[in-house]
């Protein structure tokens, strides 16, 4: 059995970046599902998407996995799209989901006609291939392959949950 709820703790730099509670969905030992509001304060506006409040976030963390996924939905309902982080695997401990955020993230929009790479400048900046040419290396294979994942059409697949009975949907 797995706990209710969480606080996700989402770290960049050393710093944590935010924090929020979530209702885990599931934790299968791998992979840990979170659903949660949209926690920052008002309105972010990328451009290509609109993240606001009433918008519902279900999240999904590996723990054996470089990246989180991030399944956006308006309050109402209605997918918005994906929002994928590059990340090192997620770490669950006391009630706290802790993921470090790596810079590289991926939006893919709902229909998946959209599929855009974000903040490369932003990585490379960072210094990590620097300090950690290892996880810089993952980091770089992680975005690849989510890429290769939403132009294929499978990130429906990664994120199917099994049914009780083990079965993907």
């Amino acid at each position: 059995m797995y706990a209710s709820s969480v606080e996700v703790a989402l770290v960049k730099a050393g710093r944590t970046k935010i924090r929020y509670p979530a209702d885990v969905v599931r934790d299968d030992g791998t992979r840990v599902t979170v659903t949660a509001p949209w926690a920052a304060p008002g309105v972010r506006d990328f451009g290509f998407v609109r993240f606001e409040p009433g918008d519902v976030f279900t999240e999904h963390y590996w723990r054996d996995r470089w990246f989180a996924v991030k399944e956006v939905r308006t309050g109402g309902g209605t997918l918005k799209g994906w929002y994928c982080d590059i990340t090192r695997p997620a770490v669950l401990r006391d009630g706290e989901l802790l993921v470090e955020d790596l810079d590289l993230d991926l939006w893919v929009s709902a229909d998946g006609s959209s599929v855009l790479r974000l903040d490369e400048d932003e990585f490379e900046e960072s210094g990590l291939a620097a300090r950690d040419p290892a996880a810089a290396d993952a980091a770089r294979r992680a975005l690849d392959e989510l890429e290769r994942l939403a132009l294929a059409g499978g990130l429906a697949r990664l994120l199917a949950l099994p049914s009780p009975s083990g079965d993907t949907p």
